[in-house]
């Protein structure tokens, strides 16, 4: 699977031109120094999260949760991008739009409330909806990954489950997330999330 993305961004909106990586708030023109920070400062965040967990209610949490974990790191944190994404030629969704798609993940956590918690299948399911549909989205201009793996594990554990779409030194769980999200296979989302499914 490719890691191969491409970015409309020609005034140069998040990209410093002169070191030729993210404009970001400690100021660093390194990439592997913006690495380092960028994953200490939201793995930080993110055991906060754990601590102090946000309630899901619609679409808009998935902003909150992606300004909490990149508040450190980037001024655009929260906010949705402004240039066009794609990945291997495949667009995501065009930012002209983004309020259509932000209704229907809106509609589908609307769906995913009135669950019950005893259903762990549909619930699944529909949190592989949520996924994909919040993965076609991306919104942000970086850590989209991050911040929609913590949006479904907070919607699991409102139904009172607890689940790790990406737990350490497990290449098979990380495999299979990638090609889900990137093929849009639902079905394929829903089985690995029915499989990390854990009843609190």
């Amino acid at each position: 699977m490719s890691d191969s993305y491409q970015y409309i961004d020609s005034k140069f909106t998040y990209i410093d031109p002169t070191s030729g990586i993210l404009r970001n708030l400690p100021n660093l023109n390194d990439e592997s120094d913006l690495l380092f920070f960028e994953s200490s400062a939201v793995a930080k965040r993110i055991e906060e999260l754990h601590s102090n967990p946000i309630k899901i209610i619609n679409s808009d949490a998935l902003l909150t949760i992606h300004h909490h974990l990149f508040q450190d790191v980037y001024v655009w944190a929260g906010k949705v991008r402004t240039i066009n994404i794609s990945k291997d030629g495949k667009p995501f969704f065009d930012g002209e739009r983004f309020h259509t798609g932000f209704l229907f993940i809106d509609s589908l956590i609307t769906e995913y409330h009135k669950l019950n918690p005893a259903q762990p299948k549909q619930i699944a399911y529909k949190l592989a909806e949520i996924l994909d549909n919040s993965n076609f989205l991306h919104p942000f201009r970086e850590g989209n990954g991050r911040a929609q793996r913590e949006f479904i594990r907070l919607l699991a554990l409102e139904k009172g489950y607890r689940i790790n779409l990406n737990p350490p030194d497990n290449r098979s769980i990380y495999e299979r997330y990638m090609k889900g999200t990137i093929e849009s296979d639902v079905n394929l989302l829903s089985d690995l999330i029915m499989e990390l499914l854990k009843k609190i």
